[in-house]
């Protein structure tokens, strides 16, 4: 009985520092029933000016309710989307519902809309003309480069009574679609973040409002012609499809949605930008 007594104690020792030195055993079942911390530290990626500005307001905020957003700012429409495709961010914040589908088509990736922000009416700004009739024959032009935005630029022109498209071209109108253009005008292509640099060497260019902001412009002030309100044109929060049930990522969305952030666009753009809610 004594021998097998210390045989017992022998295994019971080797088990017990088996166990210490890390061997293998299953875990006990966790008290919240297995499910894993909540996040609280989330990076967004937005393009400088007003995204920045919002998301720095948001993130104001989601401190006091226990959320670190860590900002993360790019400055053209192409990196924000690579870099949360590589999981370098967990969401972005600078894009329309058009451009995330096409930049998905083209680079098959799996970027998903969560949230809806806000709209920046695109505008027409020139530093040589007030009116669009001033605009010359045979005048140099700028739009976007990239298809959504240079899509979106061309509907404006179009608006505006500059040119005329073919029927139904709509989010896919690039310059060979232009079936009317009166003016002759000559349409230059241009990164969207360089056109508001570009002004003296154009006589119009169109701009989006958070790069016209960056370089010191009023939408509403200083641009020639601009989108209305109804503009289907709504940015977005976005993440990457495996990731957007992600609760911090929901806490985001709610966040920036809250009346608080709303009054804090209202009263610092004065209109220039429109909360979708």
């Amino acid at each position: 009985m004594k021998k097998t007594g210390l045989l017992l104690s022998s295994i019971l020792l080797a088990a017990s520092l088996l166990t210490a030195c890390g061997g293998k055993q299953e875990a006990a079942p966790a008290a919240n029933g297995g499910a894993a911390a909540e996040q609280t530290t989330i990076k967004v990626g937005v393009t400088a000016g007003p995204h920045e500005e919002i998301l720095n307001k948001v993130k104001e905020v989601a401190k006091a309710q226990g959320l670190d957003v860590q900002v993360v700012v790019f400055n053209d429409y192409v990196q924000p989307n690579q870099a949360l495709d590589k999981g370098n961010l967990d969401a972005n914040s600078f894009q329309t519902i058009p451009f995330l589908d096409k930049f998905n088509q083209d680079h098959k990736t799996k970027i998903v809309e969560i949230g809806k922000t806000v709209t920046f009416p695109m505008g027409l700004y020139s530093t040589k003309h007030k009116k669009v009739d001033e605009i010359p024959e045979g005048g140099v032009v700028g739009i976007q480069n990239d298809p959504t935005n240079r899509a979106r630029a061309l509907l404006l022109y179009q608006a505006a009574g500059l040119i005329k498209l073919k029927d139904g071209v709509k989010d896919n109108a690039t310059p060979l679609d232009i079936v009317e253009n009166p003016k002759k005008l000559e349409f230059k292509e241009l990164e969207a973040a360089f056109l508001a640099r570009s002004l003296n060497n154009v006589e119009v260019a169109s701009i989006n409002t958070n790069f016209a902001m960056e370089a010191g412009y009023s939408p509403k002030k200083d641009a020639i012609f601009s989108e209305t309100s109804d503009s289907p044109y709504v940015n977005v929060i976005a993440a990457n499809e495996a990731n957007k049930d992600n609760p911090a990522l929901k806490k985001l969305v709610e966040i920036y949605r809250s009346e608080e952030v709303k009054k804090f666009i209202n009263e610092h753009f004065e209109g220039a930008v429109l909360p979708s809610w």
